[in-house]
């Protein structure tokens, strides 16, 4: 039995409640996944992973329902609006729940207003990845070539006002390069044009890029976090490369609407708890590039809020006006 898991086992030991919540049973019943980006994207395969052994554990049918736009503002909007009976949830990554109400005047939903946490799964790094078409093999050599195109460039973000837009504004302030950030509606168009060559590099997050890095068909040079990624051994962190500061990692988690009964939000999380600790699902998220984490509805909390607070500092430094 691996660390990993063992600490998985040990932390579920550890929530009784959680642990002990019996399965939701309720035939023919349909559970929507909600999901704030379009299908292509690292948090659309990471949906349908959990999708399909979540209809096993909850005996319902468990759709992914692709809410895309507005860095998945309209799917946490969607959310708000479902009735809280258990049968919506939304998975999202921090940028939707932490980020957005930081960076929008209104966002349309207040995450401890609207929103009751109902498991962590994992956690995750953002990347810097190189279009196929380019020179570059390092980090490094993209500095390089950047400033031999006259120190300017453009680098994708698959969202606009996003921890990636403000990963390239410090980027470009370290090496010294004129970085503008080009935003797009998720990270599968971003994804396509860096592909074609139409846009040299992007920023984003491991899983979102892994697959593409694997076929060779774009490049990931560095990495955020504090280590090196297990699936990505051989690309150097920030850390390594001169850019500190940015080790705190970022999170997925589920969500319900509010008023969403604590007993139904108990039986999901064991249900996610579940499905986390299958070998199977274990190996294909960490295969994502994800580090698999149960984080029960109080530990999400504190892990939104205490992620919220860093990047609030962060972007309030920066300068940035809320839209």
């Amino acid at each position: 039995m691996d660390r990993s898991l063992r600490r998985l086992l040990r932390a579920l030991a550890a929530l009784p409640a959680a642990a002990a919540a019996p399965r939701l049973r309720a035939q023919g019943r349909t559970v929507r996944l909600l999901v704030g980006f379009p299908p292509g994207g690292g948090s659309d395969a990471i949906a349908r992973v959990l999708a399909d052994k979540l209809k096993d554990e909850l005996s319902a049918s468990v759709v992914v329902d692709n809410r895309a736009g507005a860095g998945g503002q309209i799917a946490a909007q969607e959310l708000k609006r479902a009735v809280p009976d258990g049968n919506t949830l939304f998975l999202s990554h921090d940028h939707t729940i932490s980020i957005l109400p930081l960076v929008l005047r209104n966002a349309g939903f207040e995450p401890a207003r609207d929103f009751v946490p109902v498991a962590g799964f994992a956690t995750f790094v953002n990347a810097f990845a190189v279009s196929g078409g380019t020179a570059a093999r390092s980090f490094n050599d993209y500095v390089a070539w950047v400033k031999a195109q006259g120190g300017k460039s453009a680098v994708g973000i698959p969202a606009p006002a996003s921890v990636p837009q403000f990963l390239v504004q410090v980027i470009g302030a370290t090496w010294k390069l004129d970085l503008a950030a080009a935003p797009y509606r998720g990270s599968a168009p971003m994804m396509g044009d860096m592909i074609g060559n139409q846009i040299p590099a992007g920023v984003g997050s491991v899983p979102d890029f892994i697959e593409n890095h694997k076929a060779g068909r774009l490049r990931v040079v560095a990495v955020l976090g504090g280590q090196r990624q297990s699936a990505l051994p051989e690309v150097p962190t920030f850390s390594e490369l001169g850019l500190r500061g940015f080790e705190d990692v970022p999170y997925y988690g589920l969500f319900a609407p509010a008023g969403t009964p604590r007993a139904t939000v108990e039986a999901t999380a064991a249900a996610v708890a579940r499905v986390i600790a299958l070998p199977d699902v274990r190996e294909r998220l960490t295969a994502m590039g994800l580090t698999v984490q149960f984080m029960s509805p109080a530990q999400l909390a504190q892990r939104e809020r205490a992620y919220a607070g860093i990047w609030a500092e962060i972007i309030r430094k920066s300068g940035f006006q809320p839209q």
